[in-house]
């Protein structure tokens, strides 16, 4: 079994946090956790905050969570962007290779 890893985003509903969207990124642990760190966004987690980013990693298959970050709904947009410019990246340069 491989280890994939993932960002997961989720937001704050009355009933708790809710998933609504996720970027694989596949096994290589030094591209996720690359680009999770360019992501802006707080890892101090105050009661306000709505929404959330998520490092994840498979173990087992089973979800592990490794690092979260808070972020403003700007700064979503922005990490939106990034994320996907970097996987349209990575699986690009993967087809050259």
């Amino acid at each position: 079994m491989k280890t994939r890893f993932y960002i997961l985003l989720s937001l704050k509903t009355p009933q708790g946090f809710t998933d609504y969207g996720q970027y694989f990124f596949g096994n290589d642990r030094d591209v996720a956790y690359g680009l999770f760190a360019q992501l802006k966004g707080s890892a101090d987690m105050k009661d306000n905050c709505l929404l959330h980013i998520d490092l994840m990693e498979t173990v087992n298959e089973l979800p592990v969570r490794i690092k979260t970050i808070c972020c403003t709904l700007d700064e979503l947009g922005a990490n939106c962007k990034l994320i996907a410019r970097e996987v349209f990246r990575l699986k690009n340069l993967k087809e050259m290779v």
